[in-house]
């Protein structure tokens, strides 16, 4: 075999063929949809950057969450984008491994901040007269960094390792480049890819998920002997969090259910929908989960676009 061969400098991401002559729409529609997640997640920084009132942990956290849909949305939508519009679909061996990384640290800190957040309506909920001392300045920020470097670095090792197998094929049935997909293509043995993988997501995935779980039964048991007003607060509290959590959950269970399975045997739009759902919905879903439910922020962007307003009157 030739060299380009085992390391072929370019990978086909087949499954835009199946978008067909529905491509001008869908560019048009992803165009929208990705100038509504960079506006609507702006807005939500820009509030919480700006409002004092909002400078709390979990509003900290909620931040982060919109920064990190950027992070996601624009490493994935800029080459969607590009490969609508175009007859082919290759994409060069390393921006693809460069999409996988930021596509994988997207996700792994999502859930990351997810656990975070868990553990702080646990600790204002459960022990809210301890909840200034444990939830200090210093601790957030050990926390958010604690959240970025560990999925980081678990990503550019399964990235790392997938770069260096040898390669039978460059045909990846995705709208992006993942992990699995080039894993599958490896010519040799795959037995340390699948173990670290394995040991990746148990730390990144389902670790979290599991103490996500905790903290809400923890919670259920003391709203449990709680007065209703009491239930009221903890449920306008912890809703958003809670709808965040179980869509994201979702949408990574049927992630990693799409990369186990052969995508030709799926119907094509079915495998393109399931293909998207990862970094389209959770981007989008997040600043109208926070900024409709939760009265501070909710409150904060009004008086924001009251502001703007009034500004513009003032220019005419």
């Amino acid at each position: 075999m030739e060299n380009g061969s085992f390391y072929p400098p370019y990978f086909n991401l087949t499954m835009f063929v199946n978008i067909g002559h529905y491509r001008y729409p869908v560019f048009l529609l992803s165009l929208l949809l990705f100038a509504f997640i960079i506006s609507a997640n702006l807005v939500i920084i820009v509030v919480i950057s700006r409002e004092k009132a909002l400078h709390e942990p979990m509003y900290i956290f909620i931040l982060c969450l919109s920064v990190n849909s950027l992070y996601g949305s624009s490493g994935f939508f800029f080459r969607f984008l590009r490969d609508l519009l175009f007859d082919t679909h290759l994409i060069s061996r390393p921006a693809c491994f460069v999409q996988i990384y930021v596509i994988y640290t997207y996700g792994s800190y999502e859930l990351s901040l997810l656990g975070i957040m868990a553990y702080d309506r646990y600790v204002a909920i459960c022990k809210p007269l301890y909840y200034y001392k444990q939830i200090t300045s210093k601790l957030i920020s050990q926390l958010v960094t604690f959240a970025v470097i560990y999925p980081a670095f678990n990503a550019a090792i399964c990235v790392y390792l997938a770069s260096t197998l040898p390669l039978c094929g460059n045909a990846i049935p995705r709208v992006f480049c993942a992990n699995w997909s080039v894993v599958k293509l490896s010519c040799i043995s795959t037995f340390i890819n699948n173990l670290i993988g394995m040991l990746v997501t148990i730390t990144t995935v389902f670790i979290p998920l599991v103490y996500v779980l905790y903290t809400y039964v923890q919670i259920f048991l003391v709203c449990r002997k709680s007065s209703s007003e009491f239930k009221g607060k903890v449920i306008q509290s912890c809703l958003p969090h809670i709808i965040t959590f179980v869509i994201y959950s979702i949408t990574v269970f049927l992630d990693i259910a799409l990369s186990r399975i052969e995508l030709e045997q799926l119907n094509p739009i079915v495998s393109i929908i399931f293909s998207l759902e990862f970094v389209v919905i959770p981007p989008i879903l997040n600043p109208l989960v926070y900024g409709l439910k939760l009265p501070d922020i909710r409150k904060a962007i009004l008086r924001l676009l009251s502001c703007s307003k009034r500004e513009d009157e003032r220019m005419k």
